[in-house]
């Protein structure tokens, strides 16, 4: 119940500057509730008995404002849509995307097909995942807009003749409407302890799964087992089959291929049981 009224707080606070970029610095809701990993429980929601069963007006649902939208668009590039009306597209390399313009952009350097460096001028906010001013420094984001509480984690990438570029690539964070959104983007080498730290607490992460491109499949399934999140997007498949991947999980996880390209979550609706769930087109 803290943990919910924590981040609901949280997300009022952020929803009250408008869709306008804000640095200001925050408090990240997903870092501090992270700090009883590992005995964190998954976020979920259980309304009084009274309300069991009980339909939910519009006017209700507007005033929860929690339902997210997660759409796949293709390689790592997903569209998160808020319930204040932000879109966010990761790893945007202005080839895969929906007929909306998004509100935001992150990128990352790994690959051409991860980044572009001509976005759409209408895009009001584009995020990279490395250091334009300084090559090699951390890249550092932390900002509000609109309803989303956006921050990054910097991770080293291979260069393409295999030495490593140090803070190349990022994993970027949104914290919407009380969940913790991670995306991996291209990630070449298992976390440190201080990443899990910085990562905090995610719900659902995006991940990697071309079974050796980013990191093998064996590297990949113990990050996702130790980040511990609710719901387990994959993305960037190419070769193995999906199988692969899942098999690397045991009966403490579920697994599910979807007919949809999107998903729609809310700390209500978070599964109770860690759920790999294979968008379609993945």
């Amino acid at each position: 119940m803290l943990r919910l009224v924590l981040s609901a707080l949280a997300f009022t606070m952020m929803a009250a500057g408008g869709f306008a970029q804000d640095a200001r610095p925050q408090v990240s809701q997903c870092q501090l509730i992270a700090e009883n990993l590992p005995d964190v429980t998954f976020a979920s929601y259980e309304p009084p008995a009274a309300q069991r069963g009980q339909a939910v007006s519009g006017l209700q649902r507007a005033q929860f404002q929690e339902d997210v939208t997660i759409t796949y668009l293709g390689h790592s590039t997903f569209q998160v849509d808020t319930p204040g009306g932000i879109s966010i597209a990761t790893d945007f390399n202005g080839w895969l995307r929906s007929a909306r313009l998004p509100d935001v952009v992150t990128m990352n350097k790994a690959h051409s097909s991860h980044y572009t460096r001509s976005p759409d001028p209408g895009i009001a906010t584009v995020l990279h995942g490395w250091n334009d001013a300084a090559p090699g420094e951390k890249a550092d984001h932390k900002l509000v807009v609109g309803d989303a509480y956006i921050r990054n984690v910097p991770t080293d990438i291979r260069s393409w003749g295999g030495a490593f570029e140090p803070n190349g690539n990022s994993i970027f964070i949104f914290e919407v409407a009380g969940l913790c959104i991670g995306h991996l983007g291209h990630l070449h080498h298992e976390l440190t302890d201080a990443h899990y730290a910085e990562i905090g607490r995610l719900d659902i992460v995006m991940v990697p799964v071309d079974g050796g491109l980013t990191m093998g499949a064996d590297s990949m399934s113990r990050t996702i087992k130790r980040l511990r999140s609710a719901l387990i997007l994959p993305m960037h498949r190419r070769g193995p089959p999906i199988e692969t991947f899942l098999s690397m999980f045991d009966a403490s996880f579920d697994s599910e291929i979807s007919q949809n390209r999107g998903v729609t979550v809310s700390m209500r609706t978070l599964p109770k049981k860690p759920l790999i769930l294979v968008l379609q087109g993945v």
